[in-house]
């Protein structure tokens, strides 16, 4: 004969059977929170209607390809992004050449376009260091150190969490201040994602690194009170969201709009996870009043990154495609709600996909 403890058991683990399975069913994973956001956006068109987003061209280090380029004659494009590095900009300690800068703001003036520099600090690249000679010292820690991708070195880093190194790199930001500030549209810091090895490098830390982005940032602001200042802040080192949530990525965000530093990211990927959980949360979620922007970069035409170990850039381009230019900007106007947008000068995608999207009137 069966006991009544037997049929209580039975009839408790019955109920927490049903109850697991109804939420297991009603649960949803946090990390896929906008994963699908991008359909809304899906039926996007050319042409792309008027609108207060501010458009540039991203050229990175190519400044050369300005010259003659088919946006100096289109009215919806403000004006060329383009990236300087630290090492060009300060070739011996408290020298100072923006020759390069100063050429291309007069070349851009001359067809009512602007500057936004990019201050490169960082490479993906490890035979091109961007930090000054000076700096690879015991005085600075050697100034520089390298991140890594997949386990294998990427590139240099110049050391954002030494205070000497940031003491340097805020007397740049002064002297590019003075001599640019409101003459300039803007000026923006690389991306915050970096991979340190803490084992080789034993003065970082995650926290002091966080620091060392703020320090950076208000060093930037009180360079440039008029001129639009931004910082990518895309990835923190130690945090992986939504799983793993320090708050590092999150004070960026706060910081830059207590400071008034606007916030960006490279990399417009609408249907990435590690994209859109990080960076776009940041944007879609906040209410900000400083200017918010997002860089079209390398491979984003055909949904890919440089970082992806399937992506190749001679392989893959101008490979048949139906072109997202419309979507990627209804998705950054509409659910970002940037204010600037970076289109990189890729080709073919951008003389044949995004320069024809926007009417030139």
């Amino acid at each position: 004969m069966r006991s009544k403890s037997v049929g209580i058991c039975a009839t408790i683990t019955s109920l927490l059977f049903f109850c697991s399975s109804a939420l297991a069913q009603n649960w949803k994973n946090p990390a896929q929170k906008y994963l699908n956001s991008y359909k809304d956006y899906s039926n996007a068109q050319c042409p792309i209607p008027n609108d207060s987003i501010k458009n540039f061209v991203y050229f990175s280090r190519d400044r050369h390809s300005i010259k003659s380029h088919p946006f100096l004659k289109h009215k919806a494009f403000k004006g060329a992004q383009i990236m300087y590095s630290w090492k060009q900009l300060e070739p011996t300690k408290g020298k100072y050449d923006f020759f390069l800068i100063e050429e291309d703001v007069e070349y851009l003036n001359k067809y009512g376009k602007k500057l936004f520099i990019q201050l490169q600090d960082a490479t993906f690249n490890v035979t091109y260091n961007p930090v000054p000679k000076y700096l690879i010292t015991d005085e600075y820690a050697g100034g520089a150190a390298l991140h890594y991708e997949h386990k294998n070195p990427e590139g240099w880093v110049a050391k954002r969490w030494n205070a000497n190194v940031q003491e340097r790199f805020s007397l740049l930001l002064q002297a590019l201040g003075e001599s640019f500030d409101g003459k300039i549209e803007g000026i923006n810091l690389q991306e915050t994602a970096i991979n340190i090895s803490e084992a080789k490098e034993l003065d970082f830390s995650e926290k002091l690194y966080v620091e060392g982005l703020k320090s950076n940032m208000l060093a930037l602001k009180k360079a440039f009170p008029n001129s639009t200042t931004m910082i990518y802040a895309n990835f923190i080192p130690g945090e992986w969201l939504p799983w793993d949530d320090k708050g590092y990525l999150k004070s960026i965000y706060a910081y830059g709009e207590e400071i008034g530093v606007g916030l960006g990211a490279p990399d417009l990927m609408v249907t990435r996870k590690a994209q859109l959980n990080h960076a776009l949360t940041q944007m879609h979620e906040g209410d900000f009043n400083v200017p918010i922007g997002i860089a079209v970069q390398d491979g984003n035409y055909i949904g890919k990154t440089g970082a992806d170990l399937d992506y190749n850039e001679h392989k893959d381009k101008g490979k048949t495609r139906n072109s997202i230019v419309p979507l990627l900007h209804a998705f950054a106007k509409d659910f970002l709600k940037v204010d600037y947008m970076f289109w990189v000068n890729q080709k073919p995608y951008f003389e044949e996909d995004v320069l024809p999207c926007f009417p030139n009137e």
